[in-house]
């Protein structure tokens, strides 16, 4: 079963940028769609990007297009979502996701917070 793991969040100013990424402690990821989503307080949860199982299809939101760039590393096990040029309204805990079928598993979150 995928277990995953988000990393890199933190706290960043207008304008910077972060690297958030996504690791499988379980099977590979190779054989999953994988996406990105956030939620902001007192928000739903939305979607941010998603990339196909062989990395060629991506797939982005209106909002981060041309800021945001999503990635996957087979040999690492690992996807990453490098964000430029960041926000305050991009200011949310994301979540990474692994999706085949029917079935989705859940990463647990990582903060990410951009001050004015």
């Amino acid at each position: 079963q995928v277990q995953l793991v988000e990393s890199g969040g933190g706290l960043v100013q207008t304008g910077g940028s972060l690297r958030l990424s996504c690791t499988s402690s379980g099977r590979p990821i190779s054989a999953y769609t994988m996406a990105w989503f956030r939620q902001a307080p007192g928000k739903e949860r939305e979607f941010v990007a998603n990339i196909g199982a062989a990395g060629r299809r991506k797939e982005y939101t209106d909002s981060v297009k041309g800021r945001f760039f999503i990635s996957r590393d087979h040999t690492k096990n690992t996807m990453y979502l490098q964000m430029n040029n960041l926000k305050p309204e991009d200011t949310a805990v994301y979540y990474c996701k692994a999706s085949v079928g029917s079935f989705g598993a859940w990463g647990q979150g990582t903060q990410v917070t951009v001050s004015s």
